[in-house]
């Protein structure tokens, strides 16, 4: 699993991380911004950080059937994590301003569902995942993301 250091040094060689005045989509301002475009543009390090990702979620989570990301950019995230679980990764799409599933993608009730995220600042897409899982009669077991800006916005 990688150090807080470590990761961090992996963002800023992709240039990921970025330092100056950004307004959040959320509205929030920040002097620090992830943008995980940037670090899943290269395979190598990307697949670094979602090892680390997996890795944590396997020492917390068990029994795990569904991946679930909101899109656009966290269908990667979901798709490596899925990945490297041998878990199903499939994603909600933002249509008239709310996430919903399309493509043909269903979650079973009662499946265990895993919400990964790359960034968690607000929370508004995962829990619009989480109404996703509800309305599914599915079990929502709990959230995972690269980073978790909740308590610095």
């Amino acid at each position: 699993m990688l150090s807080y250091k470590e990761s961090l040094k992996i963002l800023k060689d992709t240039n990921a991380f970025l330092e100056g005045h950004f307004i959040l989509s959320s509205g929030l301002h920040s002097k620090e911004y992830i943008q995980c475009a940037k670090l899943l543009s290269h395979p190598k390090e990307a697949n670094i950080i979602c090892a680390s990702l997996s890795e944590k979620i396997k020492n917390n989570f068990s029994n795990i059937d569904i991946i679930l990301s909101p899109a656009l950019g966290r269908i990667v995230v979901g798709y490596e994590v899925g990945k490297q679980l041998n878990v199903q990764a499939i994603f909600a799409e933002r249509i008239d301003g709310k996430l919903i599933l399309r493509r043909g993608f269903n979650i079973s009730r009662h499946s265990n569902v895993l919400i990964v995220e790359d960034v968690i600042t607000t929370g508004k897409s995962v829990l619009e995942c989480s109404r996703i899982v509800k309305i599914s009669d599915a079990n929502l077991i709990g959230y995972a993301c690269i980073i978790d800006r909740s308590d610095n916005t």
